[in-house]
Parts: structure tokens; sequence; C-alpha cells
């Protein structure tokens, strides 16, 4: 059995949406064992709408809750909270592997770092997002908020746990790792940019495919996008709008006259196959890269299909043996010698 936590009180849509996205990954993966934190009368009432496996399902009472407004350093002191709770589990329970929440991203990322802890050797967690590709598969943004201001041996750092990440989710051994800049030659950018060009070239642990710009994340041929996580952020809200937009116009004009509406239905198909490949949520949320377990960080508005991805997500990463191939990789890099002048 693989045991994920939900934070069942996290989100806008809390709890119903954690709740029955849970017992649907139940449904979908019988070796999962699932423990939901939070109010245990309100969780108990949701549950009580579904038919579900209850050996397989764990109860977490949690009196408080953290606020989407709550100051993040602040919130993970809520020691009655769910989220807290869950931290805590999470560390303490050597069968607990992974955490899944819609909750506060700043509380997640805090309580990531200080609760649950960092890989040893790792500077700071860094929140990476799959975005939907061109090929049909996905590129890694690590980071995309996580960490506004970065060093060279931090963006380093990324590039070996999106590589790590690709493996462990995705299957993608030797994942091609683009340094996000703004162009592809070896000497634009800004002094951190460019020294960190310079250090990722002397990377063996992994395979570095240059500087990518801002379109190549969805229609280039890396798998991971390595930045900073002020451009991630902005790089992922843009992709995000522009999706919607793309969306949103081919809506309005299929329904804009007669004969629009009658080409549609022959294309309603293949409406769907793109809604469906420029779905964010797919995965389920962004991974919470750095940290001891898994924890994916799903959007505060999320419905139930994208926890239900979420658990799931967690669950193959676990499998895929993540924290092991992320250890491995940064035992094989001389962190030392490679970042000696970065101060």
């Amino acid at each position: 059995m693989v045991k994920i936590i939900v934070d069942a009180m996290g989100g806008d849509n809390a709890p119903a949406a954690p709740v029955e996205g849970a017992v649907k990954a139940l449904e979908a993966d019988k070796e999962l064992y699932l423990i939901l934190a939070g109010r245990a009368e309100i969780i108990g009432a949701e549950l009580a709408k579904y038919e579900y496996d209850k050996s397989r399902v764990e109860i977490m009472d949690c009196r408080d809750v953290i606020d989407m407004n709550d100051i993040p350093t602040e919130a993970i002191r809520k020691k009655e909270s769910s989220l807290v709770k869950a931290f805590r589990l999470l560390k303490s329970d050597d069968e607990a592997a992974g955490l899944v929440t819609a909750g506060s991203t700043g509380a997640t990322i805090a309580g990531g770092q200080l609760l649950l802890g960092r890989i040893r050797g790792i500077k700071r967690p860094a929140l990476c997002p799959a975005i939907p590709n061109i090929r049909g598969s996905y590129t890694l943004l690590c980071d995309c908020g996580a960490n506004a201001e970065c060093k060279p041996s931090m963006l380093c750092q990324f590039a070996v746990l999106a590589s790590a990440y690709a493996e462990a989710a995705f299957g993608i051994k030797n994942a091609k790792v683009g340094l996000l800049n703004n162009g592809t030659e070896e000497h634009k950018g800004d002094p951190l940019h460019q020294q960190t060009y310079q250090l990722l070239k002397r990377m063996d642990v992994i395979n570095f495919g240059g500087n990518i710009e801002g379109r190549d994340i969805m229609i280039g041929d890396c798998d991971v996008a390595v930045c900073d996580g002020f451009s991630g952020n902005i790089a992922l809200k843009s992709i995000e709008g522009c999706a919607k937009l793309i969306l949103a116009v081919l809506k309005k004009e299929a329904t804009s006259s007669l004969s629009s509406k009658i080409g549609s239905l022959f294309l309603m198909k293949g409406f769907r196959n793109m809604r469906e490949r420029l779905d964010f949520e797919a995965v389920g949320g962004a991974l919470l890269l750095g940290v001891k377990k898994v924890v994916v960080k799903s959007h505060g508005s999320s419905k139930a299909k994208t926890i239900t991805a979420a658990v799931r997500n967690a669950a193959a990463i676990y499998r895929g043996d993540l924290i092991g191939r992320v250890e491995r990789k940064l035992a094989a890099v001389d962190w030392a010698n490679l970042i000696s002048d970065e101060e």
C-alpha cells in the first residue's frame, strides 16, 4: 500500500472537492491508503455521500484551518491545522509516502522547509509544474514561484531536481534541460544567467541543452525549463492565460453563426482533444521539489478531478523513487568545486 495524506480542508472547494477526489483516487488505484486531514465530523459527512473501501481510508481530526490570507511563517504555527498536522505526520510516519494539498502555497512551501525538511544538500525547495507541450508530453518548469531571488547554485540544483522528477514520474531518462533566458545564445542574459550557463555546462549528471526562450517551454524540445521563481511564475501565468484565451476564442467563434455551429459539430472531437492536451491540472498540480518526501501543491480552485490526479501522481512519483533519484544525482556532483567562486 502507498499511504498518501490529503489536506481535506485546503482550497476554495474544500472539503467537498478533496474528499470526492480522494474517493475517486481510491477507486482508480487499489494500492492506495489515504489519510484525510481536517475536521472529522465534516469529512465524515462528505464521505457518507460515497461508496468506498473504508479499510483504506483514515481521518486525522484537525480543529484548525490555515486561511489563504495567513502569513506563511505564522500559518505553520497553527499546530492544530490540517496542513501542519499533515506535514508533521508525513515527517514522523515512515510509511507515509506523500502529501496533497490545495491550500496556501506560501504555507505549503514554509511547511515543506520547516516542518518536513529539505533533502540533504538542497539549498531551497522549488515548485515545479508540468506544462503541456507540442510533443504531447510535458515540460517541467522549475521554479515557478518558491524563490524570487536565486543564486547560480540554486538553479543548478533545480536542474537536478527536475531531471529526477522527469525520470521518476514520466519515465524520461536523460531529460533535456534548458535555461530560461532572453535569448538562446550563450552570452545572453544577466550575470546570474551567464554564470549559471557555465556551471550547467560542466554538470555531467544532467543533459544540458543550452538557453531557451519562453516560447520553447511549450513548442521546444526540452523536457526541463530551469528558471528563478520570479520569471517562472510570470511564464506560468502567461501560458495559463494564453491557453484560456485560445479556448475562449474558439468557443466564441464556434457559436458566432449558423455555419460556424454546423462546422464545429465536425470538429467537436478535435476541440475535446485540444482541451485535454491544454489541461494544466491533468497531473494535479506542482511538485514541491527538494523536500524529503513527495508533496503536491494543487491549485487553490481545484475540483475533485484535479485532486484525484494529484493523489495518483503523488503515488506514482513515490513508486518512481523520486527522493532516491534526487539523492543519487546530488551525490554525483562535486558541488564544492562547481560553485567555489559563487560568492
